[in-house]
């Protein structure tokens, strides 16, 4: 049974901050331990406990907002990290779950226990010794300054497969295939298939999207320039210019757990992203 719940939000939305206040007391009302994301500290007012998010070991997090705020949770929030309900406040919201208006009813199934876990993979990221954090979506891997080429040796499993010139390299999760890998050409990969998409930014040769199998080591060894920049999830960004410029991606042994009421995902991709108008 839940006895205690994370409060995360956007906090560049006066609606999204109107709402964390009603529904922290609604939460409260329920006999739920209410802990609030810190940086809603001083724009919304609560009784409710403070605290950072690196902090929230609560039973389950409601996020409010839009991807960037569901990436931002899963990206820090500790680990194992607590299930996510999200709420949709945001421009196209494709990871949320519910509606605002639907909040209240989904937190009631919740506490009566009538919703699924649906666990998304996510890939841990290391560049030379350093790791770095997990990424649900996908992992970017580009010069960091527009229009300049990166030149780049793609291995799997240790063994060179191509070389490859292009603005950038995005390696995304089945999650992350309907983000910015759709947007540069990428294929959208069904919920039920468990894999990695390579697919590269403004390619100077003939090169689409590559899908492989999660059990795979993907190595990306930068051969120029002599700096990489390595974005997660939109959220967390590292420059990097060292003498090995090696970027290795593998399956995380970490999960982002969503509460779903519904099996909806083609629901998702038709009313929010790929087919409307269609019946």
């Amino acid at each position: 049974m839940f006895k205690s719940v994370g409060l995360v939000a956007r906090y560049d939305q006066k609606q999204a901050l109107k709402f964390s206040e009603e529904l922290s007391e609604y939460l409260a009302k329920k006999n739920l331990k209410v802990y609030i994301e810190d940086s809603l500290a001083g724009k919304i007012t609560s009784k409710e406990q403070f605290i950072p998010l690196t902090e929230m070991k609560t039973d389950f997090i409601i996020a409010i907002g839009g991807d960037g705020t569901i990436l931002r949770a899963a990206i820090t929030a500790p680990k194992p990290e607590p299930p996510l309900l999200t709420v949709n406040m945001g421009v196209r919201g494709f990871l949320t779950e519910v509606e605002p208006q639907d909040t209240y009813n989904a937190v009631d199934r919740i506490l009566n226990g009538q919703y699924r876990i649906e666990k998304s993979t996510k890939m841990a990221v290391r560049t030379g010794k350093e790791t770095l954090p997990d990424a649900l979506n996908d992992v970017v891997i580009s010069t960091g300054e527009p229009s300049k080429i990166l030149y780049t040796e793609i291995c799997k499993n240790g063994n060179p497969i191509l070389k490859c010139h292009a603005d950038g390299l995005i390696v995304s999760t089945q999650t992350g295939s309907t983000g910015y890998s759709l947007s540069a050409g990428g294929p959208v990969l069904d919920h039920e298939v468990d894999a990695f998409v390579l697919t590269p930014i403004c390619s100077l040769s003939v090169f689409h999207s590559l899908v492989f199998p999660t059990d795979s080591t993907l190595t990306f060894n930068v051969l120029k320039p002599e700096k990489m920049l390595v974005l997660i999830d939109g959220n967390y960004r590292k420059q990097i210019s060292t003498d090995e410029l090696t970027v290795e991606v593998t399956k995380s042994k970490n999960v982002t757990s969503f509460i779903r009421f519904e099996p909806n995902f083609y629901d998702r991709l038709r009313n929010r992203l790929l087919f409307k108008g269609t019946e």
